[in-house]
């Protein structure tokens, strides 16, 4: 069945002008080429509705944290004292001494650098750093699966994006000797598959032919490391990184965004960075939130432990039923099934038995290699990961799992454990 918005789109009424022509054009054809063409008329992003007994296997709370009694008790004990009362951008709270400064400094030193500055986002964050340390003559080295919002800071830094093979050190190098000393920007553990970066082989790179370091640690800070500092300090990898990078909506289960940075490079960034002086500070009540969560982070070392039996358990089990999981090293689980069409596919045979995972295509993956991605928190039950396994191995042949392309890379290279499609699951 078609898409009503295909129809609708360009159907003048009592709340609507007009379009454009080019406008009309361009939406018509999303609904056209992508929707209605691509995806039958149906939506990728929309699937069945989760009912009760539902696996959520999409949300990034991988300490199970979102919901805790002294998060929201922090929280509510601000918003009832009346301390939101300063409604502006954090530029002008330079020179206060607050609970905002205190917490940036706090996490700072959780995780092992000199300073830190509070944004607004994980994309603010990256967005307004590489907007500020590089430029047109800066080229900015970019591992081909960073996040989005990397490439997008250094577009807005007009600088020239320099991709280089994923998690390929060799290939960093051969790229800075051809284009010149620039930024170095990865990911600590990628939010695609799961892959994790070989940290010290970039950092050393990058530092040998006078490069910054910037690593985005929003998959790793709270889940890696013996408080959760993260996988740069955990590694002994602070003296070699020049920025680190984090949403603070992974396992800090809030809205926010941080940096790590030396002293004398907080003031710069304030006064230069235009994602952090054109939006609104964190209000009171939030920075509570999460000061209380990293409290929690590090008090509470059980839920890294979990997070990390729980993305062990499957990914061995998923394996061993002929699933192409072999780049997570993480608690991040990507089923690469390749096509849109079969991603859609993928999606539905899971959400009829009550898993619901998070669909990515592009551009958040490369063309042609859609997935469902699995986010392994601490609060699933043994039961939980046992109905994971049962379901995966039901739909084998409903899915069409001998003929994704993932799978076929898996068998050229020879590292695939595939058993009959009747095998139990071990």
């Amino acid at each position: 069945m078609d898409n009503p918005n295909i129809a609708q789109f360009n159907t003048v009424n009592h709340y609507s002008s007009p379009s454009p022509d080019f406008l009309a054009r361009r939406v018509a054809r999303y609904y056209q080429e992508r929707v209605r063409d691509t995806w039958d008329g149906e939506h990728l992003l929309r699937g069945k509705q989760p009912g009760k007994d539902t696996i959520h296997l999409s949300s990034n709370d991988y300490l199970f944290l979102a919901g805790h009694p002294r998060i929201a008790q922090a929280q509510s004990d601000v918003l009832l004292n009346g301390g939101n009362d300063k409604l502006l951008s954090a530029v002008f709270l330079l020179n206060e001494e607050n609970s905002y400064h205190q917490f940036e400094q706090r996490l700072a030193s959780f995780m092992g650098a000199e300073n830190g500055i509070l944004c607004q986002s994980g994309w603010c964050a990256n967005i307004g750093l590489l907007q500020s340390i590089a430029d047109e003559q800066t080229p900015v080295y970019l591992d081909r699966f960073a996040h989005m919002s990397l490439w997008e800071g250094a577009r807005s830094a007009g600088a020239q994006a320099v991709a280089f093979h994923h998690n390929d050190p060799r290939h960093l190098e051969r790229q800075i000797l051809k284009h010149g000393p620039g930024v170095v920007a990865v990911d600590s553990v990628y939010s695609t598959n799961g892959s994790v970066c070989p940290l010290a082989d970039i950092a050393a790179v990058g530092n040998a032919h006078g490069c910054a370091v910037v690593v985005d640690e929003s998959h790793s800070l709270g889940a890696y490391g013996a408080r959760g500092e993260g996988l740069v300090a955990s590694l002994g990898l602070t003296g070699q990184v020049h920025f680190r990078t984090a949403s603070l909506a992974k396992a800090f289960a809030g809205r926010a965004g941080f940096i790590t940075c030396p002293t004398p490079f907080y003031e710069y960034f304030v006064c230069e960075s235009r994602p952090f002086i054109f939006s609104s500070a964190l209000l009171p009540h939030e920075v509570a939130r999460l000061n209380e969560t990293l409290t929690l982070i590090e008090q509470d070392s059980w839920r890294r432990d979990a997070l990390h039996a729980h993305a062990d358990y499957l990914r061995v089990h998923l394996a061993a039923m002929g699933y192409n999981v072999a780049d997570s090293q993480s608690q991040i689980i990507a089923l690469e099934s390749g096509s849109e069409r079969q991603t859609m596919v993928l999606r539905d045979a899971l959400e009829a038995r009550g898993i619901f995972g998070a669909v990515f295509f592009a551009p958040a993956t490369p063309k042609n290699r859609a997935l469902i991605r699995f986010s392994v928190t601490a609060g699933l039950s043994t039961a939980d990961l046992q109905r994971i396994v049962d379901a995966c191995h039901a739909i084998r042949r409903e899915v069409g799992l001998a003929d994704w392309p993932s799978t076929r890379r898996m068998r050229r290279i020879g590292r695939e454990v595939y058993p009959p499609l009747g095998a139990a699951a071990g």
